[in-house]
């Protein structure tokens, strides 16, 4: 679900930078170190959003791989101390779907129910 909704957010900040960038067509003045360049500002607009998004998708990845990584250490870290110690994770038990039902069933089988004699004698 969070995903989803960072997909929703990312496509409406798309939107609106992409009618902000139509709005203003007009060419402008750039300022480099070594000059000056015109150029129009809707391609300025588009430019720095494509590189602000480069910018964060990379540390993105980088942070992803560096959880990874550690992610990778600890389990290796997990099995030395297993090895080490000779501990074993118990096995989770498996909920059977209706087991209660069935216990129950089981009761009122073999007489141990909780039904009481007036309960049985009402019509």
């Amino acid at each position: 679900m969070k995903i989803q909704w960072s997909l929703i957010l990312a496509l409406i900040f798309a939107l609106i930078t992409a009618v902000f960038a139509v709005i203003n067509v007009d060419p402008v003045q750039v300022n480099l170190l070594f000059g000056s360049v015109s150029f129009p500002l809707i391609l300025l607009i588009l430019g720095s959003t494509l590189l602000g998004g480069i910018i964060v998708g990379s540390f993105g990845i980088y942070r992803g791989y560096r959880l990874q990584r550690e992610v990778k250490g600890l389990h290796a870290k997990l099995v030395h101390i297993q090895e080490a110690t000779g501990y074993v994770f118990p096995e989770p038990e498996k909920t059977e779907r209706g087991k209660k039902k069935r216990t129950a069933d089981t009761d009122t089988e073999t007489g141990n129910g909780t039904e009481s004699a007036e309960d049985s004698n009402q019509p």
